[in-house]
């Protein structure tokens, strides 16, 4: 964040689709043009809903390509969403419900976070929230006209802090959130 800053000096958009992909000129600090690819993407939020009575967590998994690529099973992650305009609180609570079938509290903020700044413009708003037993109001799974295949974990917090230090919690968003869960609610473990 010091020195002499680089700059965009063109923009070339290679594909729109659900994301658009484009590839960039940027002026380096020292002069030189050089060639960076660039996913451009929408803010997103996501949220760890936690159970303190139940000392449960809620997770969700579904098919990811970059897994399926390399193999893997899909990690367990967080509830999430692209924001599209609309405000966090109000796209957790739809997320929470559609992929969840849960209705969330009082959202608690933790970080507005980089997804993948080499590459991406995107950036997601994590969240923690309480819920109760009597907030599992529907089945979840996602929308079913985006094909999503969305199941729903409820795992112990125990098991969410192992599987956090023990680095078998793999997607990013979702380590932050358990280790912010950590953190700031020592008295759950």
């Amino acid at each position: 964040m010091t020195g002499a800053s680089a700059r965009i000096v063109g923009r070339e958009v290679v594909f729109q689709g659900w994301y658009t992909f484009m590839r960039l000129r940027v002026e380096m600090p020292d002069g030189l043009v050089a060639d960076r690819e660039l996913l451009h993407r929408d803010s997103a939020c996501a949220v760890l809903p936690y159970d303190p009575a139940r000392r449960v967590v809620m997770l969700i998994t579904q098919p990811r390509p970059g897994a399926l690529f390399h193999g893997e099973p899909s990690p367990y992650e967080a509830i999430a969403g692209s924001l599209d305009g609309i405000d966090p609180a109000s796209r957790i609570a739809a997320e929470a419900m559609e992929e969840g079938g849960l209705r969330v509290h009082a959202l608690e903020p933790v970080v507005n976070m980089w997804s993948m700044v080499p590459v991406s413009t995107e950036r997601v708003q994590l969240y923690l929230a309480q819920y109760r037993v009597e907030d599992r109001i529907g089945e979840g799974g996602g929308n079913a006209n985006e094909h999503e295949n969305i199941m729903v974990h409820e795992i112990a917090l125990d098991e969410l802090r192992d599987l956090a230090l023990s680095g078998r919690l793999t997607d990013a968003k979702t380590l932050i959130l358990a280790q912010a869960l950590l953190l700031k609610h020592p008295e759950l473990w």
